[in-house]
């Protein structure tokens, strides 16, 4: 899919983080916890734009 050309993360990384926040009412900070926990840095302000974007796909 042409959303996610040019990202720095992968289309499944976002997809988790945006699932995360959507599904689990996490806040950003904790969706960037669980990602770290796995290996993955992401800032809390990025998981909100990806919100923003991706939400509603």
């Amino acid at each position: 899919m042409r959303y996610f050309k040019g990202k720095q993360f992968k289309k499944d990384i976002i997809l988790v983080a945006v699932g995360y926040y959507c599904r689990f009412s996490l806040s950003y900070r904790d969706v960037s916890e669980l990602l770290r926990e796995r290996g993955i840095s992401v800032h809390p302000t990025t998981i909100m734009r990806w919100v923003h974007e991706y939400g509603n796909l």
